[in-house]
C-alpha cells in the first residue's frame, strides 16, 4: 500500500536518526511510570453530560411552556386592543349623547321661556273665561279666532314640551346603557389586564428558570472542558516528545476524516474520527495487504477501546503485553480507553517504546503520531 510504504520509510528514518535527538531532548530517567488512570475524569464527564442532557430536556420543556405563555399574552393583548377600540367608540357615543342631552336641556329651557312669554301676552290679567273672551270680542268670528289661537298655542307648547321630554328620556336611557356598557367593558379590560400580568409573571419566572438551567449547562460545559484537558494530559503522560499531525490523517479515508466527529458510522459500526475507528481501518488495510491473517471483526456497539481486548480474546485473537508492528495497543484506563496502531517498536532511554498512529488522543478528533512508552498497554495481534 502506497500510504503504508511512505509511513514505513518515515519510521525507519526516524528510528535511525531522529531517535537520538528525541532521547536527548526527553529525559525520563528515574521517573516513576504508572499506568494512566483517567476513569475518574471520564466518570465525572459522563455525570456532567448526563446532568446537561437532563437540563437541556427541562430547558426544552420550559421553552415550550414559555412559548405557550407568550402566545396567551399575545391573545390577551389582541382582546385588550379590540376591547379598547370598543371602549373608545362608546366613549365617543357617550360624549355625543351628553352633548345632545345638553342641547335638549337648552332647547327645553328656551321653549319654557317662549311659553312664559305667550302666557304673559295671553293672560295679562289672569286666565280669561270663554264668556270674558266672548264679551270682549267684536263679533262671533273674532271670538272663534281668539279661542282657536289660544287652543293652538297651548297645543303647540304642550307638544313641544312632550317631545323634548320624551327625547330626554330616550337620551337618558341610551346614556345609561352606554354608561353600563362602558363599566362592563372596563371591568372586562381590568380582568384581561390582570390575566396578562399573571401570564407575564409566569413568563418572567419561566425565563429565570431557563437562565438558571443555561447557567448550569454553561458551568458543566466548563467543568467538562477542564476534565477533558486533565484527561488529555493523562493520556499523553507516556508520550516521548510531542505527537505530530499529518495532513493525510495517517491514510484515514477523507470521507470520514473531513466530516465532523461522531457524525458518521464507519464500516465496522464505529463513529468517525475516534481512536477505535482508525485502529479498525488500519487492521483492515493490513489484512488487505496480507500483513494480517485476520480482518477487523464487526464489534459495532461493543467497540469502545477498553472492550477490544476482551472482544479479541472471545474471537480467538491473541492478546498479550508484547508489541509488534501492525498490532493494536489498548489502554484500558478511562471510561472508554484508547486504541492505537503500532507502526514500529524500539527502545528509548532503556525502556520499550512504540511508534503509534492514532485518532482523538487529545479528545479533539484529530490525527497524531509519535513515540510513547508501553506502560499500561496490552496488544492485539490480528
Amino acid at each position: 500500500m502506497k500510504q503504508k510504504s511512505k509511513n514505513q520509510k518515515q519510521l525507519k528514518a526516524y528510528l535511525s536518526g531522529a531517535l537520538l535527538s528525541v532521547v536527548a531532548v526527553v529525559t525520563v530517567a528515574g521517573l516513576a511510570i504508572v499506568p494512566a488512570r483517567a476513569d475518574q475524569f471520564d466518570q465525572q464527564i459522563a455525570a456532567l453530560q448526563q446532568q446537561n442532557a437532563s437540563s437541556l430536556s427541562s430547558l426544552g420543556a420550559l421553552q415550550a411552556q414559555a412559548a405557550s405563555y407568550q402566545d396567551a399574552i399575545n391573545q390577551l393583548q389582541i382582546q385588550i386592543d379590540a376591547l379598547q377600540q370598543l371602549i373608545n367608540e362608546n366613549l365617543t357615543k357617550q360624549h355625543d349623547l351628553q352633548a345632545q342631552i345638553d342641547a335638549n336641556e337648552a332647547e327645553l329651557a328656551r321653549q319654557r321661556e317662549l311659553l312664559g312669554q305667550d302666557i304673559k301676552s295671553m293672560y295679562i290679567d289672569g286666565q280669561p273665561s270663554s264668556i270674558e273672551i266672548l264679551a270682549t270680542s267684536k263679533n262671533l268670528s273674532d271670538f272663534v279666532d281668539k279661542e282657536e289661537y289660544r287652543t293652538s298655542v297651548q297645543t303647540k307648547i304642550q307638544d313641544t314640551l312632550k317631545k323634548i321630554t320624551e327625547l330626554q328620556k330616550q337620551l337618558a336611557q341610551q346614556k345609561q346603557e352606554i354608561d353600563q356598557l362602558l363599566a362592563d367593558q372596563q371591568t372586562q379590560q381590568s380582568q384581561l389586564d390582570a390575566n396578562r400580568a399573571a401570564q407575564a409573571s409566569l413568563l418572567n419566572y419561566n425565563k429565570s428558570q431557563q437562565a438558571t438551567f443555561n447557567s448550569q449547562i454553561s458551568a458543566n460545559k466548563s467543568k467538562i472542558a477542564d476534565l477533558r484537558r486533565q484527561q488529555a494530559i493523562l493520556n499523553s503522560q507516556f508520550n516521548i516528545g510531542n505527537m505530530r499531525g499529518d495532513p493525510g490523517n495517517g491514510g484515514y479515508p477523507s470521507v470520514w476524516a473531513n466530516a465532523a466527529q461522531d457524525t458518521m458510522i464507519d464500516s465496522w459500526g464505529m463513529y468517525n474520527r475516534e481512536c477505535v475507528s482508525y485502529a479498525a481501518y488500519m487492521v483492515h488495510q493490513d489484512y488487505l495487504s496480507g500483513k494480517n491473517d485476520r480482518d477487523m471483526p464487526w464489534w459495532g456497539g461493543r467497540g469502545n477501546a477498553n472492550q477490544w481486548d476482551d472482544n479479541a480474546r472471545a474471537a480467538g485473537i491473541p492478546v498479550n503485553s508484547t508489541p509488534t508492528p501492525g498490532s493494536i495497543a489498548i489502554s484500558n484506563g478511562g471510561f472508554y480507553g484508547h486504541a492505537m496502531y503500532v507502526a514500529a517498536v524500539g527502545t528509548i532511554n532503556g525502556q520499550q517504546a512504540i511508534y503509534v498512529q492514532q485518532f482523538n488522543a487529545q479528545l479533539t478528533g484529530q490525527y497524531s503520531e509519535g513515540w510513547r512508552y508501553t506502560n499500561g498497554l496490552v496488544f492485539l495481534h490480528f
